[in-house]
């Protein structure tokens, strides 16, 4: 061990156990879904106190099509609030909105609300990062025929054309609710993250299991594939 805290810059989260938290109270799933969009306007709140300069978050993947056509018109209608409610918030403290994924295939409003956001907080100094209608193997599909487009495929040309490409190297990858496995997220930005899973709920993650998280990840050993 080097004996040297390392900071992480880019944390990228699978947000997962709505539904569970829901079940166990004998609730809705759509309170589930509620109580975790309060999740991560703490966490968001709660950026300035950490050296992560971007958060990205799983928030609807390209497979969440297939879940009941109900509880999805519940996470659209959650999505077009949280947008409307959150964005004041979001210019007041720097924040800079970023989505990714297939994101301009959503109802036209929620796509003309979120170029509205984009453009407000186009000057934030940390970076929110959502994954809307996202799937890595289409992202890297995508980026691989792009670079075969520009000339050469190589692995520069793949992720320069990858939906982050103008974002930090990802560090860290958090994924709650006690699931192991990355569900065909940032697939590619993954290759060496450190990653963390915990059995904390969703709605149940603080701004107090981020740090935690922070903190191992200060005290891992990256070698990148060396020694």
């Amino acid at each position: 061990m080097s004996g040297e805290r390392q900071r992480a810059r880019h944390v990228a989260i699978i947000m997962d156990g709505n539904g569970r938290w829901a079940k166990r109270r004998h609730l809705p799933r759509a309170v589930g879904h509620q109580r975790g969009v309060e999740a991560v306007r703490k966490l968001v709140r709660s950026l300035s106190d950490t050296g992560v300069e971007c958060l990205t978050l799983y928030a609807f993947s390209s497979e969440n099509w297939k879940r009941p056509e109900a509880e999805v018109d519940d996470l659209m209608n959650l999505m077009r609030k949280f947008i409307k409610s959150d964005l004041p918030e979001f210019i007041a403290n720097e924040v800079r909105l970023q989505i990714i994924g297939d994101w301009r295939s959503l109802a036209p409003d929620i796509v003309a609300s979120l170029d509205d956001a984009l453009a407000r907080t186009a000057q934030g100094t940390r970076t929110l990062a959502v994954a809307l209608n996202y799937g890595a193997l289409s992202e890297i599909t995508q980026a691989a025929r792009l670079a075969a487009e520009q000339g050469a495929v190589t692995e520069a040309a793949i992720a320069a054309n990858l939906y982050t490409a103008d974002l930090p190297p990802l560090d860290l990858l958090i994924r709650t609710s006690g699931e192991v496995r990355l569900s065909n997220f940032l697939l590619w930005q993954a290759a060496y993250a450190e990653m963390i899973f915990t059995d904390v709920l969703w709605p149940d993650f603080t701004p107090a299991h981020l740090q935690d998280a922070l903190d191992e990840y200060a005290d891992r050993e990256r070698r990148f594939g060396g020694r």
